[in-house]
């Protein structure tokens, strides 16, 4: 039996967010398209993002997600999703826990 792969947002604000791109600018609009992509690439395979070793974890995802893996999936224009996995061995869950541009994303990780 195939495991069953979902897709959830980390909190409603984040999942209102995701929704608030379509209806804006042109550039969320394309936001919204990249990111819409990237949950139909992690409903095929959760893990075809990159795994973020456990040094460079920010202190924020372990006391608010209790993250025990974090993954990185590059959006085109150097947006950047982060999710981790969750599940059992009937289900799967991607939770994307924020995106963010690449200036963004290494202020994030100390990079």
């Amino acid at each position: 039996m195939n495991d069953i792969i979902s897709v959830a947002f980390a909190n409603k604000e984040l999942k209102e967010a995701y929704f608030e791109l379509e209806k804006g600018k042109f550039e969320e609009k394309q936001l919204f398209t990249f990111i819409q992509r990237a949950i139909n690439d992690l409903k095929l395979n959760p893990v075809c993002g990159i795994r973020i070793p456990k040094k460079l974890w920010p202190k924020e995802y372990l006391v608010k997600y209790s993250t025990t893996n974090l993954w990185k999936y590059d959006l085109p224009d150097a947006w950047r999703l982060i999710y981790t996995i969750k599940g059992n061995n009937v289900e799967i869950i991607c939770v994307i826990l924020e995106w963010f541009n690449h200036k963004e994303y290494e202020r994030r990780f100390h990079y």
